[in-house]
């Protein structure tokens, strides 16, 4: 299949490309950077420069693709505007790569986040979440979803708060992060909450199948650990970045404080049975064994 990948230099676009490349798919993905173009031609995909706001550019690729997976978003999470902003991208790339498959019966496989549900773990039948500090990212999903009833076999694929790799990725990385830059290993409230999380690897293999596999408007879970407690990420954190591990405000995560202080597990009970899906990767904990003091 000829798939056109948006995000395919990220940490779990860079697993995707290579996931499909070993299964014998062709790749093209956008490129904004000559640097990652370089990176895209290295890993064997053919390179579609452009943003991802630029419409008319993810149209003309996913027209001449046989299937989309679209990973891509700026994750620029330190104000509420520049959040809008890359959801407003995004939204308008999705609208974009939709009308191009209209009517076609392609897939269209796109990246979203598990829900949360108060009092249990959330499933793959709960709704995607509209509401909160990415609620636009939630609408903008649905309105992929919809297009199953204009003949485009669209999929999302709902991703844990921590995707990881070589101790980096998602919610525990900008944890890190945060860390190495104020010399406290913080989490907001009594880091009893408890976050899902998968490795990047195995997280590829579950977009593959989906794109193989999963039939039009349906939702699957990338989950590969439901329930992993913050403040237990973070003392391994603390004690890899020799730094004090506290409670510290939710304000000092900005946007994203309130959704980092919720209890949010997540299982991916229905997604095994169904795509065969199964996890073999190191969970988070181990993982961020490979956190470094300097970077």
């Amino acid at each position: 299949m000829d798939v056109f990948v948006t995000g395919g230099t990220g940490l779990i676009g860079t697993a995707v490309v290579a996931e499909l490349r070993a299964h014998g798919h062709r790749v093209s993905a956008l490129a904004r950077s000559d640097a990652s173009a370089r990176a895209l031609e290295g890993a064997g995909a053919s390179v579609v420069r452009g943003a991802l706001g630029d419409a008319e550019v993810v149209r003309g690729a996913a027209a001449a693709a046989e299937g989309v997976v679209h990973l891509a978003f700026n994750h620029d999470f330190g104000t509420q505007a520049a959040v809008d902003a890359a959801a407003a991208d995004e939204a308008t790339a999705l609208h974009a790569m939709g009308e191009a498959l209209l009517g076609s019966g392609r897939p269209f496989v796109v990246a979203s986040g598990t829900p949360w549900i108060a009092g249990r773990a959330s499933t793959e039948d709960d709704p995607t979440p509209v509401d909160g500090a990415v609620a636009a990212r939630g609408r903008a999903v649905q309105t992929v979803l919809a297009l199953a009833d204009r003949g485009v076999r669209s999929a999302a694929v709902r991703l844990p708060r921590t995707v990881h790799r070589d101790g980096r990725g998602g919610f525990a990385g900008v944890l890190t992060e945060a860390a190495r830059r104020s010399g406290v290993a913080g989490y907001p409230g009594d880091g009893t909450q408890r976050w899902p999380a998968v490795h990047a690897l195995d997280a590829a293999a579950l977009f593959r199948l989906v794109l193989e596999q999963a039939p039009a408007g349906t939702a699957w879970h990338a989950v590969g650990e439901e329930a992993v407690a913050v403040r237990d990420t973070m003392e391994v954190v603390g004690r890899r970045l020799g730094l004090p591990v506290r409670s510290v405000p939710e304000e000092t995560f900005g946007p994203l404080g309130p959704v980092f202080a919720m209890d949010q597990p997540s299982t991916s009970v229905r997604t095994r049975q169904v795509l065969g899906w199964e996890p073999t990767h190191e969970g988070l904990l181990a993982d961020l064994e490979r956190v470094r003091p300097e970077g």
